[in-house]
């Protein structure tokens, strides 16, 4: 082997080793601390499971979770990797969002309204 082809293969072992410490590592990271905040849940949290829906844990299984999902004591079973976070993931924000939509376009027709009136 050559020069070049030392540096060639340095080259590869260093972009692995950019790709493992960009990649690799932090999902790694993220998939360890999912884990330990499934293994933690109690009866009493608020949990958000991955497709959305938000509840409050009344039992905890080996591999399971039963959820009350209203006032009306509606309950359900998920598995656990289901669980997306604790507490409710971004439910209130939209909401505040969608009320504030509201009161300006329920605000728009009647400011026309007003125009029309003190034009009479």
């Amino acid at each position: 082997m050559g020069e070049q082809g030392m540096s060639t293969i340095i080259m590869l072992v260093l972009m692995f080793a950019v790709m493992y410490f960009l990649m690799i590592r932090p999902e790694k990271k993220r998939k360890q601390k999912a884990e330990e905040m499934r293994n933690s849940l109690k009866k009493g949290d608020v949990i958000t499971s991955i497709g959305g829906i938000v509840g409050k844990i009344v039992s905890v299984g080996e591999n399971t979770i039963i959820i009350e999902t209203s006032e009306d004591r509606v309950r359900m079973e998920l598995t656990k990797w289901a669980i997306s976070t604790t507490g409710v993931q971004s439910g209130e924000t939209p909401v505040a969002e969608k009320k504030g939509k509201k009161k300006e376009e329920e605000a728009l027709p009647e400011e026309p309204v007003a125009e029309e009136a003190s034009a009479e």
